[in-house]
Formats: structure tokens, sequence, C-alpha cells
């Protein structure tokens, strides 16, 4: 006969009874499984061969267990403590096992999210200057504010060079001489950069050459009459004031020099390829060195004024498969004529 239990344990087993009756009568109590009478009595065998190994039991664990049962609890597999039990739904358990079985993802670690962060909309690139489109003659002045000359400026070029006032200029001296060079596509012509000690002196003051450059057609006129080619020679002063040689090239034998440039082209824009021979400057110039004079501008932006210009009035020879080759790459990069606004205009006898 089992011994008589003791005040602390009889208080102890009535309030699990009554712990047991407020959960049966709780609403989350009626979806919880409950157990068929036959799978109570199924399960009541194996419950009772286990107490006839093990011995008599507490009444307290017989209590624990009864009140798992009612609640559809689970012992925890991991838990170091016996008599922790852990609630849940007998459902959800079976359905998160098929989970896992189902999805190997499962079973790899979770990556932690990254943050997300607002990106500013990047500004829009600005437009790029051309000779059409959007980015053509009419739009360079709007363009940025040191473009401005390029729309409200009154001393522009190329103009239309007539009605000269015939005098006795002095001839421009040139002091070229064969020399390094190299050639860059600079995405708006063919842009050849000479090496220091070419120069001109013209009205009593030097210019060193900077760099010459091509346009189709020639920008200049002369009284109307369009080229197929124009290269300019651009020179500037100690002072930074600019000075510039315009050759008209037109359609006839091939050109010397024009074939040495050709032959160095590079094969992307921006690219600079550096020549192994030298450039004599000298044979890209006219044997007659009569010229026209003005006071003018750049004729790409940002157009600034105050550049002298000589526009040589014998033009220079170059072959149609010279010009071919330039127009390949660039079919027509000449500025639209501007307004020669009443200036003077100066030739030679």
């Amino acid at each position: 006969m089992p011994a008589p239990l003791s005040l602390s344990r009889r208080r102890r087993i009535v309030a699990l009874f009554a712990l047991s009756a407020a959960c049966a009568a709780a609403p989350a109590a009626e979806h919880a499984a409950v157990p068929t009478p036959a799978a109570s009595a199924a399960s009541a065998a194996p419950a009772a061969a286990t107490a006839d190994v093990r011995g008599p039991r507490d009444p307290m664990d017989l209590l624990r267990e009864r009140l798992a049962r009612k609640l559809g609890a689970a012992r925890a597999p991991d838990a170091a403590n016996p008599n922790v039990l852990r609630v849940t739904s007998k459902a959800s358990l079976a359905t998160a096992a098929a989970e896992r079985d189902a999805d190997p993802a499962a079973l790899a670690p979770t990556p932690p999210r990254r943050a997300v962060h607002a990106h500013a909309a990047e500004p829009a690139h600005a437009a790029h200057w051309d000779y059409g489109g959007n980015g053509g003659p009419q739009s360079w002045g709007r363009m940025k504010p040191e473009f401005s000359k390029c729309s409200t400026g009154t001393r522009q070029s190329p103009i239309d060079i007539r009605d000269g006032i015939r005098v006795e200029l002095d001839p421009v001296q040139f002091d070229y001489k064969p020399s390094a060079f190299r050639v860059v596509d600079n995405g708006h012509t063919v842009q050849v950069n000479v090496a220091a000690g070419n120069s001109i002196e013209v009205m009593g003051r030097r210019y060193e050459l900077v760099q010459f450059h091509f346009h189709r057609p020639s920008e200049e006129r002369i009284d109307g009459k369009q080229f197929d080619m124009v290269v300019h020679l651009v020179h500037k002063d100690l002072e930074g004031r600019l000075a510039v040689v315009a050759v008209l090239l037109e359609r006839g034998s091939a050109q010397a020099v024009v074939q040495s440039v050709w032959n160095n082209l590079p094969l992307e824009k921006g690219d600079e390829v550096a020549a192994r021979s030298p450039l004599n400057l000298n044979e890209l110039l006219p044997t007659e060195r009569r010229y026209f004079t003005y006071m003018g501008s750049l004729t790409t932006p940002p157009c600034s004024e105050g550049v002298l210009w000589m526009v040589m009035k014998q033009p220079v020879s170059v072959s149609a498969e010279q010009i071919g080759i330039f127009a390949r790459l660039y079919p027509m990069n000449a500025r639209p004529i501007q307004s020669a606004a009443g200036r003077l205009i100066k030739e030679s006898n």
C-alpha cells in the first residue's frame, strides 16, 4: 500500500487538477487534438507495461502526462530537464516537418538582410556639342555659360569673305621646320599636335604653332564659294592671343602632309598616335602666300572672340581618296557662316 501523501503534495495535486480543468474549459482546448477511446486504449497498454518495468509512478508525473495529453503538449527532445514540456499544435508540428523534408534550403542558415538604401537620381549628362541634332550650332550658346559667345558674340567666325580692302599687307613669316607630331581623333575632328619650335610672325608679333585640324567642307567661303576642306593652323603668343592660318583644300592631286596624318590615324576616338617620322608643314602651305585677314573667333565652343584670322587666297590640292578618308570619319563638321557685321576685311594685293 503506497505511503500517505504529505499536505504540501496534496495541495500541489489539487492546484494541478484545477489548472487542468481551466485548460479544458478554455477555447483553445476545443481545437486541441482529442485522442479517441481506441487510441487511448492503445496507448494505455504501453503505458501500463512501462509502469510495470519502472515500478510505481509518482502521482505528480502521472498528472503531468495527463495534462500534457490534454493540451497537446510534446516533451522537448533537447531539454535538460525531463519535466519541461513544449506546448504546440500537433498539426503544426506535422506541417513543419513535412516542409523541412521537402525543401533542403530550409536547413541552410538564413542570410542576413542587407539594408536597402535609397539612391538619389543621378544628374543627366550635360549636352555634348556637335554639328547636328540637339547639340548642333544653334544650341551651342545655351549649353554652358562659357559657350554664351556662340550665340551673343558680334565677331564670330567663319564668315563669307567678300568686299575686302586691297592693301599692301606684310607677308606672314612662316618659321616651320620638320617636327615630331601626334595625331588624335578628338570626337569633332582629326587634330595634329606638333612639337614646339614652329611659329609665324605677322604684324610685328610672334605666335607659336600649337596644333592644326581639319573641317569638311571648308568653313570659310570666298565670295560665296565653299571648298572641299580646310585646315586650320592654330598659333598662340606669349600673352595667350590666338592667330589662325586657314589653308583651303580642293580636289586634285594627293597632298603629302595630309597623307602622313592619315597614315597615323588612331583606331579609337580619344586615342593619340605618335608618328615615327617628322612632319614638314612647309609642304602644306600654298606657293602663293597672299591672304585675307580679319578679326573673328574660334569656330567651335566656347567661340572666344579676339582671334586674328589669316585665310590663304590660294587653295592647296588634296586627292579624292584623301577627302574620302576624312569624310568616313566626319562627313560634315563645319560651323555655318556667321554675320560679318560690318567688320573690316583686308586682303593682299
